[in-house]
Parts: C-alpha cells; sequence; structure tokens
C-alpha cells in the first residue's frame, strides 16, 4: 500500500488530536492523509493549540473540531490507522471504522488541564506538541510495507510508550 488513512481521536478534538492532524499532515506528504476527531468535539479548536501549530510553521488551514461519527460511517474513505491520544477517549467505545483499522493509544497529558502563568500553559502545549511529534516522526520512520501486520501492530503500540 501507498497511502494511507490516520485518525486521532480525543474526547474535545480541539487540542492534542488537531496538533497531531497537522504534524502529520505536514511530515506524512503525499503517503498519508491524516484527520482527527472527538467523541464528544468541543466545537472549537484551542488557541494555543493553533499558536504551536503556527510556532512550528505548519498550517493551519482546514483544522477543525470535529465529531469522529464523521469518520464512521459506510460513506468515508477506511482507515488504516487510529491513535486515541487522551486516556478518556481510549476508555470509551469507539464506533465501527470501516476498513478495520491498526489501532494504538498514544497518551498525551492535557495541555488545556493545566492551569498557571502563560508561560506554564505555553509550556504545556509545547510539551504535548513534541511528544506527538517525536512519535509521529517514529511512526514515519516505520517500513510499513515491508512489515507483516503483527509487526506494525507491535511498533505502533511501542510507539505510544514513548
Amino acid at each position: 500500500m501507498s497511502h494511507y488513512n490516520v485518525l486521532f481521536l480525543c474526547t474535545g478534538n480541539s487540542a492534542r488530536s488537531i496538533m497531531a492532524e497537522a504534524i502529520l499532515r505536514h511530515k506524512g506528504g503525499s503517503r498519508f492523509a491524516a484527520y482527527s476527531a472527538g467523541s464528544h468535539p468541543s466545537g472549537t479548536v484551542r488557541p494555543q493549540a493553533l499558536a504551536q501549530i503556527a510556532l512550528a510553521g505548519i498550517s493551519a488551514d482546514g483544522l477543525r473540531s470535529k465529531s469522529w461519527d464523521e469518520f464512521a460511517g459506510p460513506e468515508t474513505a477506511p482507515m488504516d490507522f487510529v491513535f486515541t491520544v487522551c486516556d478518556s477517549a481510549a476508555k470509551e467505545t469507539c464506533p465501527y471504522w470501516p476498513g478495520q483499522p491498526m489501532t494504538a493509544h498514544w497518551g498525551v497529558p492535557d495541555p488545556a488541564a493545566v492551569e498557571g502563568t502563560p508561560a506554564e500553559i505555553q509550556r504545556a502545549y509545547r510539551d504535548a506538541f513534541s511528544r506527538l511529534d517525536r512519535r509521529i516522526s517514529l511512526f514515519l520512520a516505520l517500513p510499513l510495507s515491508a512489515l507483516d501486520s503483527m509487526a506494525i501492530q507491535q511498533a505502533i503500540k511501542d510507539i505510544g510508550r514513548q
């Protein structure tokens, strides 16, 4: 396979999953189509997440908070990979994903839950972005076409422990 659809999930789809979508869109090139969604989307993207994306020189065009229902119907493109990036989404019963994608939990602490000075809040967003960026870089380095499905599944789970 030369093209992969990847969905990042978080409950609110306002920060972590949005940043992951932006990173993979930027780094994945034509081999990957990146999406994000939430089980209970907030309806808005957090300005701090958009600021972190901009600081990295990544376009935020088209990023929006949306429900995972947009990706669960039979008329949607099948996903090859689905990653949960928050603990609450990982514990929820997910919809049926067309295409039976490989799944893994890549939990990242919620930067939106951090209270403190503007510098402390910015650091929380930067740390979340950096962790997602590192995991996505490891994912992109996998020789997907050379690995069998069991090896890929183990590798993506291992990345979530990084």
